[in-house]
């Protein structure tokens, strides 16, 4: 199996980042959306190979707050959002905030799943590595769920990712990372309707799975709109 053939057959849908990034915006900043009135929230992987999604995000919307942590779970919290709240510009009585979060895996050149290569290492290795991790610890039965004050985001991660897989159940890396992926939505938008004044707020939630390929990365879109008057607004991308 190659590359383009475990992409198209896992991740149907995708886009190349740059253009999702690039089009997303454009049908944002046609809804009222722009750098000058918005303030812009990013949650992926603390991955150094997540990052060009995070750089791209920015060359449109200017500085972002940073929601990130292992495996892109969302960990920052009411506390986060509150901040958030305070920060985000006042336009004519409107607050404009845009979330944009994203899980990851890798696709090796062979289509290996969870493989990729990094700069000055000569062994394929792994993204998302914890939850590489926490997979072999389930298949090898040395799951501790324990809470490590040393390795806090890894604990948590554990924790609140087990409570979504049947007891004795196993999923692969593909399976585990759509499962973190319904988690960090779901988790998103519940402290999203919590924080949020929707009588003056206008914002966006874009998520999805951030895909590392040989050559290029790629965003398999999950749950995408805009909020505008309480009112949901879905985000078609078929012009990608």
């Amino acid at each position: 199996m190659t590359f383009e053939d475990a992409l198209n057959e896992w991740f149907p849908t995708h886009y190349p980042e740059d253009q999702f990034i690039e089009e997303t915006y454009r049908i944002l900043n046609e809804a009222g959306f722009d750098p000058t009135n918005t303030i812009t929230c990013v949650d992926v992987c603390r991955d150094e190979i997540s990052q060009p999604v995070v750089t791209l995000i920015k060359q449109r919307w200017r500085e972002t707050f940073n929601l990130s942590s292992l495996a892109g779970m969302f960990f920052a919290g009411k506390t986060a959002l509150r901040a958030v709240m305070h920060h985000v510009p006042i336009v004519y009585g409107r607050e404009r905030h845009v979330y944009i979060a994203f899980t990851h895996i890798a696709i090796g050149p062979n289509g290996g799943m969870g493989l990729c290569r990094r700069i000055g290492r000569d062994e394929p290795s792994h993204a998302c590595g914890a939850l590489s991790t926490f997979q072999q610890e389930l298949a090898g039965g040395t799951l501790n769920l324990t809470m490590d004050n040393e390795d806090m985001e890894y604990s948590l991660l554990k924790m609140r990712l087990i409570s979504e897989i049947p007891y004795g159940h196993v999923p692969d890396l593909l399976e585990l990372t759509r499962i973190t992926y319904g988690v960090m939505r779901m988790e998103l938008e519940k402290s999203l309707e919590e924080i949020i004044d929707k009588s003056r707020s206008h914002y966006a939630l874009i998520t999805g799975i951030q895909i590392h390929g040989p050559n290029e990365n790629y965003i398999w879109p999950g749950e995408c709109y805009h909020m505008d008057d309480g009112i949901k607004v879905p985000i078609e991308l078929g012009g990608v």
